[in-house]
């Protein structure tokens, strides 16, 4: 790990020269702030949506309408953060709804944490700008919620985000890797107890 003013940092794990608005499909995880358990709690293995998750839920199915050449695969909001695999997809325009893989094959889960933290770049429909974008909806509408609710908590902007700043991605390179991190997603909540997120 190199130093920068002399102290460690953690350097760029983005593949090198990888354009982020290209056809592909990605592995990709938000985490909330300090990783509050704001988003859901999950009972007998299931995630049951708080208010906050209620509207992550809906801005997230959002964005897919607003953005045609985006898929949404496997999908699951937990405690502190929300896992998805992402297509980019140029080549239909045309595209009205949202795809969601439901049945899936149960594949054993390897090492599949490989994913990056990544410092976005704001390419036109690009993973980062649609990611910029979910989270700027999101801090509007549950500080909206707050102020409706009167709750006594801190709003968020800037320098009180609402999901960490950055994000982790994993470019899925083959369809061994997309059915065995679907089935990750998809188990993530009867798994929460040993989750490396908790």
């Amino acid at each position: 790990m190199k130093k920068f003013k002399n102290k460690y940092r953690t350097q760029s794990q983005r593949k090198p020269g990888w354009n982020y608005s290209s056809e592909a499909f990605y592995f990709l995880t938000l985490v909330t702030q300090n990783r509050a358990c704001n988003l859901s709690k999950i009972t007998d293995g299931k995630t049951n949506l708080l208010d906050f998750g209620k509207i992550i839920e809906k801005e997230w199915f959002k964005s897919f309408e607003i953005r045609k050449e985006l898929f949404l695969h496997a999908f699951v909001i937990m405690p502190n953060h929300l896992h998805c695999i992402v297509e980019i997809n140029k080549s239909n325009d045309e595209k009205t709804q949202v795809v969601v893989d439901t049945n899936l094959s149960e594949y054993p889960i390897d090492n599949i944490f490989s994913i990056k933290r990544n410092k976005p770049i704001r390419l036109p429909k690009s993973i980062s700008s649609f990611i910029a974008g979910f989270k700027s909806a999101t801090n509007n509408k549950i500080d909206n919620f707050i102020d409706e609710q009167n709750l006594a908590i801190p709003k968020y902007n800037r320098k009180n985000h609402f999901f960490q700043p950055d994000y982790h991605d994993h470019i899925i390179r083959n369809d061994g890797e997309f059915i065995r991190i679907s089935n990750y997603i998809q188990q993530n909540p009867k798994n929460w107890e040993k989750d490396k997120l908790k």
